[in-house]
């Protein structure tokens, strides 16, 4: 399975149902991070200076609407951009899923419910539902476009999540449980109804008009943040980021530490992958609300990313014991996958399914099994799985990408490439690109080798565009370009990564870079680092053992090579294919 990074695919959640008693405020179990943000304008001037906020217009819009700030200040905003796609004020904002899993397990909840619910163990929950140059131009053109093209996809799980924080009598959960101020009460703007059946840019536009009648509802500008962080990472389209730092930056001006807009800036940062500035605003978070949902998932997400796997299974307990549910449930299986525990992921990602009602979760969750079924090799499995998420939800992106790589891995390559061109004329993401590119230099056609490159090219305009908008891309750089682009930039890139974060995905990245980059004696030992935890992934130890070739390790790299063809013989058309080659001129030396 690739890295799970929080800009990949969206995860759907169940929105909260009933008004039953708040679980009570308890010690959070989440510890301290060292330094964590101190995110607290002083002035709303700073927040309205910021630009555009309502971006998110009608196409073909050019008009400026004005809304009133926290201050009661007038600020204009505008939908200048025909697709809605107008940035914040042309600057640039730096703050931090390949996650399949991703940081949005938990919505900007209003409402305060109790739920039955059964943990990853078995265990039965009661829970409460917290609170609130030319060619580069144009590719990057063409990566943004691309992105945008998805607006009609529906997103019912995300519109739900919007519903429940515009849903009248509505409260910031944290500021009850600490005594604190009067609870601030949302205004039903639109019906929860008509949310739950819209697409995500629809929902979005329901939370800007309520915005501008209502200026100081601290949850509805948590919420329109955590929408476009949502909009970001399932359209491809960073320029989203910006905006949601701005919408959270408003609500934690019109309430300090209130734990959604805290919960949405953790979401926010992992999203960027910056997961240190992502494990701080989750702990924040929890000490206001220690049920929020959202940030008991971004702070396990934020401990697998930043390699810290045994305090991310301890967060995972922690969480089920809390707020058992589909979001928590798909975590506590990726860590014990990276574990090599995959009967128990198996198990529980099975638990969720039997548990999922709505469609958003049966796409999200089925596609989880297709991908842990296709990590181990197992095809037929996986297109089941995958055909299941498609019925619940025939766009749902994930699972497109998905069932087009296990088509390759079973040799139905034409199939594999009309759904992968299929997928990134709307997702244009690292992944499915270089995938795509692959499986051309695979087939060998007349133009092919151009329509490769041609991918490759798109990696390198989203980076940019990635950089542009505060996400730092250097784990998606690293592992394109060292097979398809600038060696010598892969490994800088790799090794900036290792130095922020050291998980098994970010050492097989330096290892594979400075293999090919001729620094094997060096690349060894983050070869066998990347394998240590027991975590079963072809790639990783395909790497290995063409590492332990290239560094006269004759015996370990036949064990690797050979394990790796025989845990997943498609686990990438190209270097599967190397793989076997390796492998023969290994044998012929004996």
């Amino acid at each position: 399975m690739s890295p799970r990074t929080n800009d990949g695919e969206p995860e759907r959640e169940r929105p909260a149902s009933g008004t039953g008693t708040a679980a009570p405020a308890e010690e959070t179990a989440s510890g301290e991070a060292a330094g964590p943000p101190t995110d607290r304008p002083e002035a709303t001037d700073e927040i309205e200076d910021t630009g555009t906020i309502f971006a998110e217009g009608a196409e073909g819009a050019d008009d400026a609407d004005s809304a009133t700030g926290a201050d009661g200040a007038d600020s204009t905003t505008s939908a200048d951009d025909a697709d809605g796609t107008t940035g914040t004020d042309g600057t640039t904002s730096a703050d931090g899923t390949d996650s399949r899993h991703g940081a949005d397990g938990a919505g900007a909840d209003g409402t305060d419910s109790t739920d039955s619910t059964t943990s990853a163990d078995g265990t039965a929950h009661a829970t409460g539902a917290d609170g609130a140059g030319g060619d580069r131009v144009a590719a990057v053109r063409r990566v943004a476009a691309a992105g945008r093209r998805w607006r009609s996809v529906q997103l019912g799980a995300c519109a739900a999540m919007l519903a429940v924080g515009l849903t009248a009598g509505a409260i910031a959960l944290g500021a009850v449980r600490d005594g604190g101020d009067t609870p601030v009460v949302a205004g039903a703007a639109v019906s929860p109804g008509l949310l739950a059946s819209a697409d995500l840019s629809t929902g979005i536009a329901s939370l800007q008009a309520h915005l501008r009648d209502q200026p100081r509802d601290f949850g509805g500008w948590a919420t329109l943040g955590l929408a476009y962080v949502e909009q970001a990472r399932t359209q491809g389209d960073p320029s989203r980021y910006p905006q949601a730092e701005q919408a959270l930056r408003r609500s934690l001006a019109l309430r300090p530490d209130n734990d959604q807009a805290l919960s949405g800036r953790a979401a926010l940062a992992a999203a960027r992958h910056e997961f240190g500035t992502a494990l701080a605003y989750a702990d924040r978070a929890l000490k206001q609300n220690p049920y929020n949902e959202r940030a008991l998932c971004s702070r396990i997400d934020a401990l697998v990313e930043l390699g810290r796997y045994e305090e991310a299974a301890g967060a995972a307990r922690t969480a089920d014991e809390r707020r058992p549910g589909i979001p928590v449930f798909t975590r506590y299986a990726y860590v014990h996958e990276l574990r090599g525990d995959v009967g128990t992921a198996r198990r529980v990602l099975a638990q969720a399914l039997a548990a999922s009602t709505t469609p958003g979760d049966i796409a999200y969750v089925a596609t989880q099994l297709g991908q842990l079924a296709w990590n181990q090799g197992d095809d037929d499995t996986a297109l089941t799985h995958y055909a299941r998420a498609l019925a619940a939800d025939e766009n749902y992106l994930p699972a497109l990408e998905g069932r087009a790589r296990a088509q390759a891995a079973s040799g139905r390559r034409a199939e594999a490439i009309k759904g992968l061109e299929n997928v990134v004329a709307r997702f244009p993401l690292p992944g499915p690109l270089v995938e795509l590119g692959e499986l051309y230099e695979d087939r060998g056609g007349e133009g092919d080798a151009a329509r490769a490159e041609a991918q490759y090219r798109l990696v390198d305009a989203w980076t940019a565009l990635a950089r542009a908008n505060g996400v730092n891309a250097d784990l998606d750089t690293a592992l394109a370009a060292a097979d398809h682009g600038d060696k010598a930039a892969a490994l800088r890139a790799a090794r900036a990564e290792w130095d922020r974060r050291r998980t098994v995905h970010t050492a097989d990245a330096l290892a594979w870079a400075l293999h090919v980059n001729g620094k094997d004696a060096e690349a060894l030992r983050y070869a066998r680092q990347a394998t240590a935890t027991g975590y079963r992934n072809a790639a990783l130890l395909y790497h290995r053992g063409v590492i332990e070739d290239a560094t006269g390790h004759p015996d370990d790299a036949r064990t690797h090579l050979t394990a790796a063809l025989a845990l997943n013989p498609g686990f990438s058309v190209l270097g599967a294919r190397e793989a076997r080659a390796a492998l023969k001129t290994l044998e012929a030396a004996e």
